[in-house]
């Protein structure tokens, strides 16, 4: 897109349109992560061409969007206000969101080289967003409140590897990681990793209860809920943590614990890669990459401003993606939690929300949205080829909504 044929000695701000004329969705976020670090407030234009972003005009920001390749337009102080109260007009389902400081990111993260890529770090690195890999150490140690937004990269919360004993148990990498967090468990007085991982998740529960932002992917989200629903039942077999697992630890769940998911059954064969019945399976899935999409809702941008910011995107369907935990039970989550996106037809969830204490946790469902069926040791998504990517707007969409300024919650 052009710059517009006004002066810029006259101009006042600068538009990035984020509708279809956008040719790089994903860098325009790192941009306006980029404007907040200088002091500057960007306006979230909800529902506005999909999302777009507006503020101040400076030579600096418009050479910092050329080198990037995001497409923008220089407009007038009368252009931006009209633009503004098109958006307040009380008929249209818009609003203004002011984002006003650029939030501390975490990663939590093994130190170690895993088989497999996280999509949340991939596009946090194209989109030039800085952020700080954590993991149980930094965890343990208390570091959670120096961050504003905390992401649970591809992760088993229940001390089970993963569950990949059968497929990858003799693998120099898998071997590698057993040591490392029986180490860690060590470290902290745990006699197993299961106990180690509980408490981490403690420790994440209590930065979101606390005002924090968590954002999880993949099998971190059900295991996750899966952990604080088990706390203090042994549900990991003898080839995981040395012991068996407590035959009536089906019976000992306690969902109230759970940010998300209720009365789901677990999944107790160690040897298979299914942690429960959350997640929806291939064979429960009577899709495939030609024909899997998941639908995003529209939530009023003036009663409901957050999950209308979770849900930004120039589509509103999206190409759907597997992983680990590709999609999510309908019937096993909770009334409270609010649905942004599902394949109604199969009763899948793939992208939800919910509030915790003074925080927010998001969860969605599979692997990479550029990559239908990833697999372990496969090379990386280059986002280069998918800048207009509708699946990773959605994780942006969750890395910015920290910088909102807060507005008193109407529903």
């Amino acid at each position: 897109m052009g710059i517009c044929s006004i002066g810029t000695n006259w101009a006042s701000s600068i538009l990035i349109p984020m509708d279809e004329a956008q040719a790089n969705h994903l860098k325009a976020y790192g941009i306006a992560y980029w404007v907040l670090t200088k002091s500057t407030e960007v306006d979230w234009l909800l529902n506005y061409r999909g999302g777009s972003f507006m503020f101040q005009y400076q030579p600096v920001f418009e050479s910092e969007l050329r080198i990037r390749g995001v497409s923008y337009q220089v407009i007038s102080d009368a252009q931006a206000g009209q633009i503004t109260a098109e958006i307040s007009a009380p008929d249209v389902n818009m609003d203004v969101m002011k984002l006003e400081k650029a939030p501390k990111v975490a990663v939590y993260s093994p130190k170690s080289k895993q088989p497999w890529d996280d999509a949340v770090t991939l596009v946090l690195s194209y989109a030039e967003i800085p952020y700080d890999i954590i993991f149980d150490d930094e965890v343990m140690d208390g570091l959670l409140p120096k961050y504003d937004w905390l992401h649970l990269h591809h992760e088993d919360f229940t001390g089970q590897y993963g569950k990949f004993y059968r497929t990858h148990g003799h693998h120099a990498w898998y071997k590698a990681q057993q040591r490392e967090f029986e180490t860690c468990a060590k470290k902290y007085g745990f006699a197993k990793v299961s106990q180690l991982k509980l408490a981490v998740v403690k420790k994440i529960r209590d930065f979101c209860a606390g005002g924090g932002f968590v954002f999880a992917m993949c099998s971190a989200a059900d295991t996750y809920d899966i952990a604080l629903a088990a706390d203090g039942v042994d549900i990991c077999e003898s080839i995981y943590d040395g012991d068996p697992a407590d035959p009536n630890a089906q019976q000992k769940l306690d969902y109230s614990k759970a940010f998300a998911f209720k009365n789901f059954t677990l999944n107790r064969d160690p040897f298979d890669y299914e942690y429960s019945n959350i997640d929806n399976q291939i064979y429960e899935r009577p899709v495939n990459e030609s024909n899997d999409y998941f639908t995003l809702f529209q939530f009023s941008a003036k009663w409901d401003p957050v999950p209308t910011m979770l849900t930004q995107n120039h589509l509103n369907v999206v190409k759907g993606f597997l992983g680990q935990t590709t999609g999510f039970k309908k019937s096993l989550i909770k009334p409270e939690v609010v649905i942004m996106g599902e394949s109604k037809s199969i009763g899948e969830a793939k992208y939800i929300h919910g509030i915790f204490g003074k925080g927010t946790w998001t969860f969605y469902g599979g692997h990479d949205p550029e990559d239908y069926q990833h697999q372990v040791g496969e090379e990386p998504t280059d986002l280069s080829l998918h800048p207009t990517s509708a699946g990773y707007r959605l994780i942006l969409n969750n890395i910015l909504f920290p910088a909102a300024k807060k507005k008193k919650q109407k529903t």
